[in-house]
């Protein structure tokens, strides 16, 4: 089983020549198994987004080590895919060819590739979109269209930065019921950066809550609610629970928590 790990991982960011360079992640340990979710919260300016950019290989620890199963990340690789809150789809291409895009790059036959691409397609709910422009479809799609191009070239791991960030209401709620299937679809680790508490709460195996300044590990929980809807159960029954609901209030309660000291 593979496993990505961050350990003891520090980043700071160069300034102007002369002053001190800015710390953003102190001391971060934290692992991703294959058939694991995990998300990230906390205030802005904790370094989530950096320690996801940590994870893909966009960028490179100030101290400690990122890894995949003991060999150092030096960069982006297949084993990881990501999708950003913004969708980086190409406008002038097809749905299919959006979808396909890695496994052309990959150089695999276009009867291969289109083949992979539609079963995404059909998983995210877009069975009879292959052919229409990206500009054709709504926010909640073209973000399902970057989650399946994301899955499509079957890597180990998916990283997701806020992809949910700008959708309605309702629509985020669906997304969150798809991303659990397809969760368990692809037995990809999962590494979810968010500002939703329930979000992270009802998705997780996992929550890492980050506190700022810099940015580090001040509270972790493991919760069951995506695995207990996977199995069949009610998600509005399963937020309404008391237990839930405590649960949120402690992650509240950790993300706020120097802010009331």
């Amino acid at each position: 089983m593979s496993v990505l790990s961050l350990s003891h991982v520090s980043l700071s960011y160069g300034q102007p020549s002369g002053t001190a360079a800015l710390p953003v992640l102190k001391d971060v340990t934290l692992s991703l198994s294959r058939g694991d979710f995990v998300s990230v919260i906390g205030r802005s300016g904790s370094g989530k987004t950096s320690l996801m950019n940590l994870a893909a290989g966009f960028l490179r620890p100030t101290a400690g080590q990122v890894s995949i199963d003991g060999r150092p990340v030096t960069g982006p690789g297949p084993d990881r895919a990501v999708v950003f809150q913004d969708d980086a789809l190409f406008p002038w291409r097809s749905v299919v060819d959006n979808v396909a895009l890695p496994l052309k790059l990959a150089g695999k036959p276009r009867a291969e590739r289109e083949a992979t691409a539609r079963h995404w397609l059909q998983a995210v709910d877009l069975a009879g979109q292959e052919g229409k422009h990206i500009w054709q479809l709504s926010g909640g799609q073209r973000q399902r269209v970057g989650i399946a191009r994301a899955l499509a070239s079957g890597p180990d791991f998916l990283l997701m930065d806020e992809p949910l960030g700008a959708l309605d209401a309702m629509t985020r709620d669906r997304m969150h019921e798809l991303l659990l299937k397809l969760w368990d679809e692809s037995h990809t680790g999962a590494l979810l950066i968010t500002h939703s508490v329930e979000e992270a709460l009802f998705l997780s195996t996992s929550v890492v809550v980050l506190a700022p300044g810099p940015g580090r590990i001040s509270f972790q929980e493991d919760y069951d609610y995506g695995r207990r809807f996977i199995r069949g159960e009610d998600p509005r029954a399963l937020k309404s629970e008391p237990g839930f609901i405590a649960a949120r209030e402690r992650l509240l309660a950790a993300i706020y928590e120097k802010e009331a000291a």
